[in-house]
């Protein structure tokens, strides 16, 4: 590896691969590489695979393909959750040149080292062996950072392959993640966005530390102005945690709880932890301590045995049930998971028809959140130039506002007078100060 060579990443799926990403990235550039986009001419490839978003192999080849094709001698080297599930598989499509798995992704520079003499193309371990937690956080964007709080899942729904792709619940001290904090703050984020495979898990249960710990000790970073917890599983979202986020001065109104279905008979098969009852007195704890509060929810479509009826009455739980928004992900089959030997398999014409609907139900949620604040005043973080000439941020409780670009707004939290929606869905404002 020659000195000032370029590397490239893409990164796929969520907003901890993301993070890792950009960890990674400083290794490198801390080695003296040179970052460039994943469009130009570079050394090194780096692809951050997902095993959550459809069609992992697909888009995973069209990336291998595209990077060849900006310079046919460079070294492809494809990383995460799908390499870690999948590297046979990945090693055999044409041009990639390493594959590295979950824990062997953050030691990148002496793999490529490693193989310049070894003929191997695959460095994986067995993921129940992995016990370190690697901390990061995202720094790409000065505006917002994503902060690595905890990594992999003890859980094992029937559905999911990331405690196979990301091993076992695990995390640093609080006092550990209080310094990576801290670190994020020098880079000049005014916003940390918590983020994990299951984050609420953090302490894994000890009786020492747990999340609410946590959040009370980033409380009192003074130099971050806001605390956004990223998605947090209904059973571990305590009354004490929404009770501390709806008293701080830091922590924004703003949560991302996964449902997946509103039928205890399908909650059940996909092994999750609670049922709509206790879903549903965690939505009315959090509008009760914080009315402005905004709520996501992760909802499937077409889990084997989802009758219609199963359907309906899902679709009429969230209309009903105040949220702001949908993320609808449609069932698909995963090898190695319980759910693939279930009976009742829906056809994927139903599973496009159910999740389209619920995609109509999210905009009209969406809308009818947004219209209820036009003409309040809220603080809004705004973030860099638009490529259509204006300038975007976000309120508190996540509403997402548009205004004219004025440089000035670049990475400041400004008051604002709500005004209109526009075609787009977007707010527009008023800067009042």
């Amino acid at each position: 590896m020659e000195p000032f060579s370029k590397f490239a990443f893409y990164t796929l799926g969520c907003k901890l691969n993301f993070s890792e990403s950009s960890s990674i990235s400083k290794d490198f550039i801390d080695s003296g590489f040179a970052k460039v986009s994943f469009d130009e001419f570079a050394d090194f490839y780096i692809i951050n695979t997902c095993s959550v978003t459809e069609n992992a192999d697909k888009k995973c080849k069209g990336l291998v393909k595209k990077a060849k094709s900006q310079n046919p001698d460079s070294k492809v080297i494809v990383i995460g959750c799908y390499a870690q599930l999948k590297p046979k598989e990945i090693s055999e499509i044409p041009g990639v040149n390493l594959v590295l798995g979950a824990n062997e992704k953050f030691d990148i520079l002496s793999f490529l080292k490693r193989a310049e003499t070894d003929k191997n193309k695959v460095f994986r371990d067995n993921i129940k062996l992995v016990q370190d937690f690697q901390p990061g956080f995202s720094s790409g964007d000065r505006t917002r950072s994503f902060l690595k709080v905890q990594d992999g899942c003890d859980y094992f729904c029937t559905f999911c392959t990331i405690p196979l792709a990301r091993g076992k619940s695990r995390n640093a001290s609080i006092d550990e993640t209080l310094i990576k904090a801290k670190e994020v703050a020098l880079t000049g984020a005014k916003e940390v966005v918590l983020t994990g495979v299951n984050i609420g898990d953090f302490g894994q249960g000890s009786s020492k530390e747990n999340f609410l710990g946590l959040i009370e000790g980033l409380e009192g970073i003074s130099s971050i102005d806001r605390f956004r917890i990223s998605s947090i599983e209904p059973n571990l979202l305590s009354d004490e945690i929404i009770t501390f986020v709806s008293k701080s001065k830091k922590f924004v109104p703003h949560f991302h709880i996964p449902l997946q279905s509103g039928v205890d008979s399908i909650l059940k098969k996909m092994r999750r932890k609670y049922d709509r009852t206790l879903y549903k007195n965690r939505i009315e704890t959090i509008f009760r301590l914080m009315p402005e509060a905004c709520i996501g929810v992760d909802v499937i479509v077409g889990f084997p045995g989802e009758e219609d009826d199963d359907f309906e009455e899902t679709y009429n739980f969230l209309k009903d049930l105040n949220v702001s928004y949908l993320h609808v992900f449609t069932y698909s089959e995963r090898a190695n998971t319980t759910a693939v030997k279930l009976p009742g398999i829906v056809s994927k014409e139903k599973r496009k028809e159910r999740r389209k609907r619920l995609q109509i139900l999210s905009s009209k949620l969406k809308r009818s959140f947004y219209e209820k604040y036009i003409g309040s005043e809220h603080s809004v973080l705004f973030e860099a130039k638009n490529d259509d000439g204006n300038i975007t941020g976000f309120t508190e409780n996540y509403i997402k506002v548009k205004h004219t670009f004025d440089s000035a707004l670049v990475n400041s939290v400004k008051k604002v007078k709500l005004t209109k929606i526009d075609s787009d869905g977007l707010m527009h404002a008023k800067t009042l100060n």
